[in-house]
């Protein structure tokens, strides 16, 4: 309770800052809407409000995304209204149809351009839904709609760039900085062999998805921004290189005998020293001696190995430090990999698309009906909570902040619209009467906790108010349409309760099926950027499984277990087909038949009746390996393979061949 007052009574600077960026963009957008005498101005004024974001780039993105769907949504609602005006119910049925559409594709693309597939779906409900008894006015719906929107849109942006631009390319440093060291600890975890644990790999991996969340905002804030997030692009690849290394000498060294660790251990602290004190110099000087301990015949190659891993380490933390100050010196490199790939779950996204669609319909039926004239509005509310958060994880909870918004703003809307307004005459007084309210619940919507009650207080009072060239003031049509958003949300919440993915066994079995393909793929895909797509992808169901591990009987737990085994696997393979590529060896028919054994056995998934699939193969394999010129990166080959071996073999025991199916 404490926290909540202080937000509204002792707000930070930059709080105050969003507050007065935000209310000057609507009221800029609200009056250039009365300025040139458009339909209903409130739709500028709460665009300027749903775009409003603290930093300038994630504006520009975010209002350009909203620009593009309003677009499309304007276009296909002119096309529904044309072809399925004559037939309500089989309108109603396609308007559904997209509104599922457009809600799986924004979850299926995890990036900020998803939100343009969010608006072009409940656009087409925001201009058919009220010209649907009047179907030739459609066309001047459309446009007027299209109109206010993208006045919201250039106002908000436009003033959020001028009046305190808060860059996210700046704030891209100081996250990379975290981030880097959230690996650096991860690292140092691995190589002392202490339990780094579930939330240790979370964490670190939780930094790396969120760092690059932020990179395409930074986008949009001129060339320093894009070399930046360019740069990251690199920092990112470098550091997941750097904690598969790290992970891999932590296995190796669990294959030495106590005397091989007693010979390893003052080399594995000196690493520890060097990677603390972070000198260029001494991290290069001890690079080569490791190089050179490891070339040593006299040591057995379990040492070798391990060896040879530390100094491939150390030389990718010098890599990762260059990547570290290109994003803040803003420069770039030449060989900036692609972005963090995700998982992509079809039937995740199908049903989440399917409680959207049948949300609508439900309230369809209702508005059929009873022919209750405000049920168009539950309507329309629906479309939009059901677009906007029935792909979230939390989306229930969303709708309850969404209804409790509702509640704050039903009392403080009719005093304003029904009591004050009326008394009140010009522009100046309407920005007064609607500004101080608005005020306050933008200070809100600067916490996380209080963000979603706070967005719904601003978007609800706006509608209860409606601020127009010539206002009406009615309490039946107030008390209607505030029983019309109860209604809407309400539904929207009982859709997010009942039409849910409740079996997480199930989920985490997708999940671990679709690793398995990506492995596949892994042994064929080109090097170039299979860092940032494998474990961009890894990292997003490794976080989806730690969601559900809660919830998992303690039986079936072994899932998240499975997942850091797989993750192990993956590291090997890139390292094998790393070092074989550095050390350029040409294909043999031993490699050749490796290769093609570990994918009939990823496609057939691990089990005990499988755990010596790869022995024979990987022995040839090893033959032909120590049978070429001795160099430093077949010695490392070697160890990827035996590692990779025992990875898999582990992985198999810990289940049964009938775990792992297609479904």
């Amino acid at each position: 309770m404490r926290q909540t007052l202080l937000a509204f009574l002792a707000p930070s600077t930059q709080a105050l800052q969003f507050a007065v960026k935000t209310l000057l963009g609507g009221g800029l957008a609200l009056w250039c809407a009365f300025r040139f005498g458009l339909e209903q101005p409130q739709w500028a004024l709460m665009t300027a409000f749903i775009v409003a974001q603290p930093l300038s780039g994630m504006v520009v993105q975010k209002g350009l995304a909203r620009l593009l769907g309003t677009l499309v949504g304007t276009i296909m609602s002119v096309v529904f209204m044309g072809i399925f005006a004559q037939a309500p119910w089989l309108f109603l049925l396609v308007m559904a149809l997209w509104l599922g559409m457009c809600t799986a594709a924004s979850t299926l693309l995890r990036s900020a351009w998803s939100y343009s597939f969010v608006l072009a779906g409940y656009t087409v409900a925001i201009i058919c839904l009220p010209a649907l008894s009047q179907p030739l006015t459609v066309f001047e719906q459309a446009v007027a709609r299209c109109t206010e929107i993208s006045l919201g849109i250039v106002c908000a942006t436009v003033v959020s760039a001028l009046l305190w631009p808060q860059r996210v390319e700046r704030q891209l440093v100081q996250q990379a900085r975290d981030t880097w060291q959230a690996g650096m600890q991860s690292v140092t975890a691995a190589l002392g062999n202490l339990p780094q644990g579930r939330q240790g790999l979370l964490e670190v991996l939780g930094r790396i998805v969120a760092v690059d969340a932020q990179r395409e905002h930074a986008w949009f804030e001129g060339g320093r921004g894009r070399q930046r997030g360019r740069a990251l692009r690199v920092l990112t690849r470098d550091l997941l290189s750097l904690l598969r290394l790290a992970r891999g000498v932590s296995r190796q060294w669990r294959q030495l005998s106590p005397v091989e660790e007693l010979g390893v251990a003052p080399w594995l602290s000196e690493v520890q020293a060097a990677l603390r004190g972070a000198s260029v110099d001494g991290v290069q000087a001890l690079r080569e001696r490791l190089q050179l301990e490891s070339q040593d015949e006299q040591h057995s190659p379990a040492r070798q190995f391990c060896l040879a891993r530390l100094a491939v380490l150390l030389r990718q933390f010098l890599l990762a430090r260059e990547a570290l100050l290109a994003v803040e010196q803003g420069v770039a490199p030449v060989d900036a990999p692609p972005a963090l790939s995700w998982h992509r779950d079809l039937q995740t996204a199908a049903l989440y698309g399917t409680r959207s669609a049948l949300t609508f319909l439900t309230l369809s039926a209702f508005w059929l009906a009873t022919a209750w004239p405000a049920a168009s509005g539950a309507l329309l509310l629906a479309s939009v909570v059901c677009s906007l958060f029935a792909s979230r994880e939390n989306a229930q909870q969303i709708g309850f902040s969404f209804l409790r918004g509702i509640a704050y703003a039903v009392p403080v809307a009719f005093v304003v619209g029904q009591l004050l307004l009326p008394q009140l005459s010009g522009f100046p007084m309407l920005c007064l009467a609607l500004g101080v309210p608005l005020f306050f619940a933008t200070l809100g919507m600067t916490r996380p906790a209080m963000a979603g009650t706070a967005t719904s207080f601003c978007l609800h009072f706006i509608v209860l108010c409606a601020p127009q060239n010539d206002m009406v003031y009615n309490v039946a049509f107030f008390l209607n349409s505030a029983l019309a958003m109860v209604l809407g949300v309400g539904c929207a919440v009982l859709a997010f309760r009942l039409v849910v993915l409740r079996n997480s066994t199930w989920h985490g079995r997708r999940l671990l099926r679709a690793t398995l393909d990506d492995l596949v793929r892994l042994t064929t895909r080109s090097l170039r950027g299979a860092e940032n797509w494998f474990g961009g992808r890894m990292a997003d169901r490794l976080l989806q499984l730690a969601r559900h591990y809660p919830a998992l009987p303690s039986a079936t737990r072994s899932r998240w277990d499975e997942g850091v085994v797989s993750l192990d696997l993956g590291d090997e393979l890139l390292h094998l087909r790393a070092c074989l590529a550095v050390a350029q060896v040409s294909p043999t028919v031993a490699e050749e038949r490796f290769w093609q054994r570990l994918q009939r056995s990823l496609q057939a998934g691990p089990g005990q009746a499988h755990a010596e699939d790869l022995e024979q193969d990987a022995d040839a394999l090893m033959q032909a390996l120590r049978a070429q010129p001795a160099t430093v990166e077949l010695r490392l080959a070697q160890a990827a393979l035996w590692q990779l071996r025992n990875s898999w073999r582990a992985w198999c025991d810990q289940q049964g061949a009938s775990v792992h199916g297609t479904t």
